[in-house]
């Protein structure tokens, strides 16, 4: 097993035309490494989600890459839906570019894509580790689940980024199952949680606009995953309290048959300041490490 190590190897920067879509990605090159490299994604987060993450592996290469649609990467048509399978395929054009397989680490949206992408291109990854895909089609309370994230494209597409936002926050923060009443509820003003009130007219963001449609709504074919040769691990955050993307991971890990592996933290729990995420950085780099080691 490798000693952890922390530091920082200096990423090259490289877009990548694919189908729809310019992407940018970066690489961080540890040529001496015999491991694969790991590829860390996540969506709507991009590459500035993981610099503190990165810093844990400075014996391997890394890749982290900007989603479509989102900061440096263009989506030619961002009215174009922008679903798992579409990101699963840049996810898998890049790993071509850089040479795979890989190791991934998958959070959030991001994890969506990871099963997506085990199960269309089953040779990509190695080992995968999807960590709270907020899979609202698994949970018990799909019906609600799926409900509420229409409700939040609804408010944002009637009144803008900061209302969007706030219905976001207002389901995510929610713990246990949602109900009919959580679906009834009006959605909360944007300024307590110091959101803009002012509609800026624009309806393209990542998350408002595709990530509460296609991806929570996204059933992954767990035949075709069970069936591929990569090793995929669910995980959950230790202190996520229930929320929808801890008990997304846990559905999935149930259908796969596995049990859920617990990461340190919650939801940001591999972040150290980014994006104002504050996890266990340190201890979620350590479990990472020593899962995917686990798989060699």
């Amino acid at each position: 097993m490798p000693t952890p190590t922390t530091g920082a190897i200096e990423p090259t920067t490289h877009t990548l035309d694919v189908p729809g879509a310019t992407l940018t990605y970066d690489v961080r090159r540890y040529p001496a490494s015999t491991e694969p490299p790991l590829f860390l994604i996540g969506s709507p987060m991009g590459a500035g989600g993981f610099p503190t993450l990165a810093s844990h592996f400075t014996d391997r290469t890394v890749i982290t890459y900007d989603v479509r649609g989102s900061e440096r990467s263009i989506a030619h048509d961002p009215a174009q839906p922008i679903t798992p399978e579409v990101r699963a395929d840049d996810v898998h054009r890049i790993i071509e570019a850089v040479g795979g397989p890989v190791d991934l680490f998958a959070s959030s949206g991001g994890a969506v894509v990871a099963l997506a992408l085990v199960a269309k291109h089953p040779h990509d990854v190695r080992t995968a580790v999807a960590h709270e895909p907020p899979l609202a089609s698994l949970v018990p309370d799909r019906e609600h689940a799926l409900a509420l994230n229409q409700a939040m494209n609804a408010t944002y597409r009637a009144k803008g980024w900061g209302a969007g936002m706030a219905h976001f926050m207002q389901v995510v923060m929610h713990e246990g199952p949602l109900t009919a009443e959580d679906v009834a509820k009006a959605p909360p003003d944007p300024a307590m949680f110091g959101l803009p009130t002012d509609d800026d007219g624009g309806r393209n963001d990542l998350m408002l606009a595709h990530n509460v449609l296609w991806l929570t709504s996204y059933e992954p074919d767990f035949e075709a995953i069970r069936r591929g040769p990569t090793r995929v691990v669910i995980g959950v955050g230790a202190t996520s309290n229930g929320h929808l993307a801890q008990r997304g991971g846990e559905a999935a890990a149930e259908r796969l048959g596995i049990r859920p592996t617990i990461f340190p933290g919650g939801h940001d729990g591999f972040m150290g300041g980014e994006y104002g995420g504050i996890g266990q950085p340190t201890e979620f780099a350590a479990t990472l490490r020593e899962v995917l080691s686990s798989g060699s």
